[in-house]
């Protein structure tokens, strides 16, 4: 609104002096201070210089067109006939005179402010990407390594910048989850520490999956995501990023700094029966001195937490299959409260190089809970009948006598006694 200057009535038209006031305009915390607005008493003894910005009627700037265009609110107000005027466009746009020499203001309201000419520095603007209606959620750099040797993948989680605001503070609580896909979620989460009041945080923290095989590397994703952690209600999304594995060259360590983008929909198609359950390490070799199969059960891997802890006390079962006497069950020790257990115990199935070709070998993971039947983790089959690394391992047994090969296999949750599928 525009404050006249009212000074004496009676002082004589051609003595006085156009007084320019710099309007300043606020509009959503924006300042407009790049027009001029001339404001005089008396519009009905003032013409505007020239005739050529003032009102055709009054001679007010007030009526004229540019300032009529600033007046681009909804609400119309009763105006006098002679002072109202359109300007084309999409709607009509009035000013207002009050009165007969009265004070005349220009009826401007936050709605009907302008926007801010391109280029125009604002307190508080907003960044680019905002004003174009999406607000960045932040990057994250991380770098990404595969041990080939070792069937592990190593993720190091560097640091993020600019993360998106989660708490009232204007700050977030974040940490770095990871999961593989396809496969179950909660068989292979790893998750960083939780970094405090930050949205810069750096975690110089690294995470390893082990039982990562070649297979693995060409039909595997991994989902790195960042949260907000909250104490007293579930924990928010900030952001997430896919790279598949298929990119990382064996042994070879790729760095990585990518925008955080918004949560992508996971893929619920794939067949339930074949969800992962994590890895074991097994080997597996044919001793000519004793006649018979080594079993050994080296390590699990990321198993499924079948606790309200969010733990197992996992252990493992072996059989040689077709099993007549029912003699062929071995079992390993407990392992408490863990999802990666290392059991290094080896069994020996007695029996003749010749017949090994009509066996199967069934391996499964159980969760040992006291008073109660104990809880299915997963299993896996290798023999004959199976496919993928399950038949190779046993192929390259029967071929290499005396030699131990080891493998990592992924656990299913379907009980063994069909053939699995890879």
């Amino acid at each position: 609104m525009c404050q006249n200057d009212a000074s004496g009535s009676d002082e004589d038209v051609s003595s006085r002096c156009f007084r320019p006031v710099l309007h300043t305009f606020l509009c959503a915390g924006s300042v407009l201070a790049h027009r001029r607005l001339f404001c005089v008493n008396r519009a009905q003894e003032v013409r505007a210089r020239a005739g050529k910005c003032g009102c055709a009627s009054c001679g007010s700037l007030l009526c004229s067109a540019p300032v009529l265009r600033l007046v681009s609110g909804r609400r119309r107000v009763a105006l006098p006939a002679e002072c109202a005027r359109r300007v084309p466009g999409r709607r009509a746009r009035r000013c207002e005179c009050h009165g007969q020499g009265g004070t005349m203001r220009a009826q401007l309201t936050p709605r009907s402010l302008p926007r801010a000419p391109k280029g125009l520095d604002r307190p508080g603007a907003a960044a680019p990407s905002a004003a174009r209606g999406g607000a960045a959620l932040g990057t994250l750099d991380f770098s990404l390594l595969y041990d080939q040797e070792n069937n592990a993948l190593h993720c190091t989680i560097a640091k993020a910048k600019g993360l998106k605001p989660m708490d009232h503070n204007g700050l977030a609580d974040p940490y770095v989850k990871l999961h593989l896909l396809p496969g179950a979620s909660k068989a292979n989460k790893l998750r960083t520490k939780t970094l405090r009041n930050t949205l810069n945080p750096t975690w110089n923290e690294t995470l390893t999956y082990y039982g990562i095989t070649d297979e693995d590397m060409i039909r595997k994703t991994l989902r790195i995501s960042v949260c907000d952690e909250d104490k007293f209600r579930h924990n928010e999304f900030i952001g997430e990023t896919r790279v598949p594995l298929k990119k990382l060259k064996p042994n070879h360590t790729k760095t990585f700094s990518i925008c955080l983008e918004k949560q992508l929909p996971v893929d619920k198609t794939e067949d339930k029966s074949l969800e992962e359950r994590g890895r074991i390490l097994v080997s597996l070799k044919y001793s000519s001195q004793k006649q018979g199969l080594l079993v050994g059960i080296v390590r699990c891997a990321h198993l499924a937490a079948m606790d309200a802890n969010g733990y197992s006390d996992p252990y493992v079962k072996t059989y040689l299959k077709p099993d007549v006497d029912k003699k062929s069950k071995h079992k390993t020790a407990v392992k408490k409260k863990t999802l990666n257990p290392e059991f290094n115990e080896e069994f020996c199935y007695e029996i003749k190089h010749g017949d090994l070709a009509k066996k199967t070998l069934e391996i499964t993971v159980w969760d040992y809970d006291i008073g109660k039947s104990n809880d299915f983790i997963g299993g896996v089959v290798l023999g004959i009948n199976a496919k993928g690394e399950r038949l190779k391992h046993w192929f390259d047994c029967l071929k290499n006598k005396d030699k131990r090969i080891e493998r990592w296999h992924t656990l299913t949750n379907e009980l063994p006694g069909a053939v699995l599928s890879d």
